[in-house]
């Protein structure tokens, strides 16, 4: 199976990306979806995160307080070096399981942490969804509702936009309409098909 990384900062665009490879009939298996389910009410992950950090990452319902969680890594390198330890293993192995299942001709892995994770070692090519950091602070700001703050804290958390392009094989600037993306994307499939 042909395997395509599609990475990018938040507000990039990887969303719109992986859409529209799913409507040419492309399987995506998205790494912040496994990343939520791994750890779901009953996971092992999820006792894990509240033995290593305590009860004050549950919400009363048992599930994970997702806000509060990502509010104290990104203040604490090492908390999130806890938090990585206990569900980075968990992600990789469903994510892998996943591809492993995928029928369609080639299948995209769309992750934002591609590289710093070393999924890109489970790929055969890598996808850079690109944009500006005012771009993606915009984007993100209107879709999640997060401060220009807390949106520059994920961005300095990643790799550096530079790191990316480099480690990157393809790139497709996202800075403008979807129209220009998707434009993009049509060479990129066929090239993919053709792999």
């Amino acid at each position: 199976m042909f395997i395509v990384g599609l990475t990018g900062g938040i507000g990039s665009g990887k969303s719109a990306a992986s859409q529209w490879f799913e409507k040419q009939g492309i399987q995506v298996v998205d790494a912040d979806i496994v990343a939520r389910e791994v750890v779901d009410v009953g996971q092992p992950a999820l006792k894990e995160i509240a033995t290593a950090f305590g009860d004050w990452v549950l919400q009363a319902d048992g599930s994970l307080n997702r806000r509060a969680l990502r509010e104290h890594i990104f203040q604490s390198p090492e908390s999130r070096h806890t938090l990585e330890a206990i569900t980075h293993p968990i992600i990789r192995k469903s994510i892998i399981e996943q591809l492993n299942a995928a029928t369609s001709p080639y299948v995209i892995l769309v992750s934002p942490l591609l590289f710093e994770t070393n999924q890109h070692e489970l790929t055969d090519r890598n996808l850079l969804i690109d944009a500006s950091e005012e771009i993606q602070i915009a984007r993100a700001s209107q879709r999640d509702g997060q401060s220009i703050q807390q949106i520059q804290k994920i961005i300095a958390a990643q790799m550096p936009r530079a790191e990316k392009q480099q480690r990157a094989d393809d790139i497709v600037l996202n800075d403008g309409h979807l129209k220009h993306l998707y434009q993009q994307l049509i060479a990129l499939h066929e090239n993919y098909l053709n792999h």
